[in-house]
């Protein structure tokens, strides 16, 4: 991983709104976000120069030109370092084993017990449980929710068309729950229900990456994943991970023994 993108990731949660809006461009168009001026950067995020330089002066650069410059070299090293990898490499499945495991412990390592406890306590209690996700993340909202319908009733996916969302949020209230899955790049389609489900006062459980959704403000539960769980490949894998540790606390707090029985034994009958 990148030195200076990990330290990106490090510092996001802790920084004021204007200096996280600069990090999501960073990261969003690494490293080509970085070469151009400062105004340029400072106007992609929304924000003024000084803001955009108070960032990298909290970093400890001695200017934006400095970060530049460090940018630059770390590219250059970048560059030399999968030249070697490409003239050399050979087939390294046991790594790439290690490094999921690595991030999936990191992951899993994230989300705190209070997290895992407020969230079941939702799901637990809500009238109806509503997941929704973007272009991948959907996925992990399916999965949640057929494991969900299991445990109890009134688990549904938010549908694809914009008559059916529309149907669904005309019965949305504050005894329901939304959980969100969303990632860089963030889903508009995700935060347009999400927005509109929250004016209905719905409680939202919000799993989102390093950077943050916009959606984070609206969140009543928070899961921020490390930024391992945003690459192009890993997301599902962290994701699914997360959404099994929730499945385990609202289980334990629903008794669900009958209703998984009487699941199995309609099933049965079905075949």
């Amino acid at each position: 991983m990148d030195a200076i993108v990990s330290r990106l990731g490090e510092v996001y949660a802790e920084l004021p709104r204007g200096e996280r809006a600069i990090v999501r461009v960073l990261l969003d168009d690494y490293p080509f976000a970085a070469l151009g001026s400062l105004r340029a950067l400072a106007d992609r995020a929304g924000v003024s120069p000084p803001t955009a330089s108070r960032l990298f002066d909290r970093l400890g650069y001695d200017g934006f030109a400095a970060f530049q410059s460090a940018v630059r070299a770390e590219a250059r090293e970048h560059d030399r370092s999968r030249l070697h990898e490409f003239v050399t490499r050979t087939p390294d499945t046991h790594r790439a084993a290690e490094d999921l495991r690595s991030g999936l412990d990191g992951t899993l390592d994230a989300v705190t017990e209070p997290q895992l406890t407020a969230v079941a306590e939702l799901l637990a209690e809500a009238r109806g449980v509503w997941a929704v996700g973007g272009p991948l993340s959907e996925l992990a909202a399916e999965y949640l929710v057929r494991q969900l319908a299991s445990l109890r009733p009134g688990a549904r996916r938010v549908p694809e068309s914009a008559s059916e969302r529309a149907r669904a949020l005309l019965d949305l209230g504050a005894s329901d729950v939304v959980v969100a899955y969303d990632f860089r790049r963030y889903s508009t389609r995700t935060a347009t229900f999400v927005e509109a489900a929250r004016a209905r006062n719905a409680r939202l459980v919000l799993v989102t990456d390093a950077w943050e959704s916009p959606l984070a403000a609206h969140a009543d539960v928070l899961i921020r994943l490390p930024r391992e769980a945003a690459g192009p490949i890993a997301p599902l894998t962290h994701e699914i991970a997360v959404t099994e540790l929730v499945l385990v606390a609202t289980a334990a707090r629903l008794s669900p023994a009958a209703r998984l029985a009487e699941l199995e034994q309609l099933t049965q009958v079905l075949r």
